[in-house]
C-alpha cells in the first residue's frame, strides 16, 4: 500500500523563563511533526510515536504500520536531534500539545502512543501524568506546570523494543571504573571490562556482576550529588538561572555486551547498537556524552528523573502491548519483561519477535511479524 508523508508543525505556549533550545521567540515552542498514512482510507485512530530527541519518522516500523493501513503521527519534541539540555517534563508538554493539535487538525478520536525504544518510557511518563497530573516543577526546582496543562490521556500504549528509561539505561551502561569525573581516563582496572588485564573476565561471577552494578549506581549518584552542589552554589551566589554544561565519559559499558550469559538473548556478543562498545564508551555519540546540570537531573539521574518506565507503568490504566525483539542490541529482554510486569493495567500483552534486531534492519523479513502482531492487537481493541 502506497504511503503518503505529510510534514506539518504547530506552535504552543511555553511559560518557562529558561530556554534550552536554539531559535524562536521566548514564550513559544515550535513542534515539528509528520503524518504518515496510506494513500487511501480514513481512520479515527492515530498511532502517535515520539522520542525525547525525535527523528524517527522514517523508522522501518513506523513506515510499515502506515503501509499496513494505519494512520501514524511522528512528533519531534523541541529537542529534536539534541538532548544536551533536554528536560523530560517539557517533552511531556510537547507530546500533550501534539495530541490536542492532531485531534483538532485531523479529527482523530482515539490516540495510541507508539513507544518505540526511548519513546517507551516517554509514553509511560506522559500517560502517568495525563491520568494523575502532579508535577509543577523539574527535579532542579524550575517551574513546569504539567499539573495545570490539562493533558489528554491516550487510549492505549504500545511498548515496541522499548527500554525502561533514559536514567536506568544510562546507569546500566555507565562505566563504573571511572572513579573521578575530573580524571575520566584513570580507571579502576578491576572494574574496567575493556581492559584485557582485568582479572574479572567473562563469564563473570555473580559477585563481580553485583559489584559492577553497585559501582554503576554509585557513580551515577556521585554525578547527581555534584550537579546538585553546583546548582546550590550558583543559587547561593545570586544566579539561580545559571546553567553549566559538562561532559560524561564512559557511557557504553555493560557486562551484557561482553558476556552473553548476562540477560541472555539472540543478540551478538561483543557489540552494541552503536557498534563496538569499547569505542562507543567514550565516543562522541555515546549516550549522555554532553549534558547540563538541569538536564542530568531530569533525564539521566538514577534517583531524580521522574521518567522511569517501571514507576510510571505502575500508575496507568489503559491497555498496553509490549514487543520484545530477541536479538535487540539496545533494549535487552529484561527491559521488556520488567516493563510488562510493572504495568498496572489488567489489559496487557507481550509478544516475542524471535531473531529481530532493534531496527528490523538485519532481518527485514521479521518486520511484517511485528506489524501483524501490533495490527492484530489494535484490531482486537477496536483501534
Amino acid at each position: 500500500m502506497k504511503v503518503v508523508r505529510e510534514p506539518y508543525g504547530f506552535v504552543h505556549a511555553d511559560t518557562s523563563r529558561l530556554k534550552e533550545v536554539y531559535g524562536g521567540p521566548t514564550g513559544q515552542v515550535f513542534v515539528e511533526c509528520m503524518r504518515i498514512r496510506p494513500e487511501t482510507g480514513e481512520s479515527k485512530t492515530a498511532i502517535l510515536f515520539s522520542h525525547p530527541v525525535g527523528g524517527g519518522s522514517f523508522l522501518p516500523l513506523v513506515t510499515a504500520l502506515a503501509a499496513a493501513g494505519r494512520h501514524v503521527i511522528y512528533c519531534n519534541p523541541r529537542y529534536r536531534g539534541n538532548d544536551t539540555a533536554l528536560i523530560m517534563e517539557k517533552c511531556v508538554l510537547d507530546l500533550g500539545a501534539c495530541i490536542a493539535d492532531l485531534k483538532k487538525r485531523f479529527g482523530y478520536e482515539k490516540v495510541v502512543l507508539g513507544g518505540w525504544s526511548g519513546g517507551g518510557s516517554l509514553s509511560l511518563f506522559y500517560q502517568d501524568q495525563a491520568e494523575h497530573p502532579t508535577i509543577t516543577e523539574t527535579p532542579a526546582g524550575d517551574p513546569v506546570d504539567i499539573r495545570g496543562a490539562r493533558l489528554q490521556p491516550a487510549d492505549a500504549v504500545l511498548l515496541l523494543a522499548a527500554h525502561i528509561s533514559r536514567s536506568v539505561t544510562m546507569t546500566e551502561w555507565l562505566d563504573p571504573s571511572i572513579l573521578d569525573e575530573d580524571k575520566p581516563f584513570e580507571r579502576d582496572r578491576e572494574l574496567n571490562i575493556y581492559d584485557p588485564q582485568n582479572p574479572n573476565q567473562p563469564p563473570y561471577s555473580d559477585a563481580f556482576v553485583r559489584r559492577f552494578r553497585e559501582a554503576q549506581i554509585a557513580r551515577n549518584r556521585r554525578i547527581t550529588a555534584r550537579v546538585k552542589a553546583t546548582l546550590a552554589d550558583l543559587k547561593a551566589k545570586g544566579d539561580p538561572d545559571a546553567e553549566r554544561p559538562f561532559c560524561v565519559y564512559g557511557t557504553m559499558c555493560d557486562v551484557r555486551w561482553t558476556d552473553p550469559m548476562q540477560d541472555p538473548s539472540d543478540r551478538r556478543p561483543g557489540t552494541c547498537y552503536l557498534g563496538e562498545p569499547k569505542i562507543a564508551n567514550d565516543g562522541p555519540v555515546g549516550l549522555g556524552r554532553f549534558t547540563t546540570l538541569r538536564s542530568w537531573l531530569s533525564q539521566w539521574s538514577y534517583d531524580e528523573s521522574r521518567a522511569n518506565g517501571i514507576v510510571n507503568a505502575g500508575h496507568i490504566s489503559v491497555p498496553v502491548f509490549v514487543i520484545n525483539n530477541t536479538a535487540d542490541l539496545a533494549c535487552t529482554p529484561s527491559h521488556a519483561q520488567r516493563l510488562y510486569d510493572a504495568v498496572a493495567s489488567k489489559d496487557k500483552s507481550i509478544v516475542q519477535i524471535e531473531g529481530a534486531d532493534h531496527y528490523y534492519i538485519e532481518k527485514p523479513e521479521l518486520l511484517p511479524k511485528a506489524v501483524a502482531a501490533v495490527s492484530a492487537w489494535l484490531d482486537a481493541h477496536g483501534f
